[in-house]
């Protein structure tokens, strides 16, 4: 799967499951604070991806996942 697949899905169901305004969806985007995710939205979001890309993420995988980008990054190399 390319990068521009796994940007276009996470994006679209951060606007569809989570209303994330799109004009707010940009990789420098922190997510807790700009995209106003919390704990519980974090939750639904790892079953998402989970189901979508058929990886398996842990909470060690986001110590270091602030931005949209990092998210990004995070599943693309969960991929490789």
């Amino acid at each position: 799967m390319i990068k521009e697949d796994i940007v276009d899905k996470i994006n679209l169901f951060l606007i569809d499951e989570f209303e994330v305004d799109e004009n707010d969806i940009a990789p420098e985007a922190n997510l807790k604070e700009t995209l106003e995710l919390d704990s519980l939205d974090f939750v639904d979001l790892v079953v998402a991806v989970e189901s979508s890309f058929g990886v398996k993420l842990v909470a060690q995988d986001f110590v270091n996942v602030i931005t949209l980008q990092d998210f990004y990054n995070l599943i693309e190399n969960k991929l490789k």
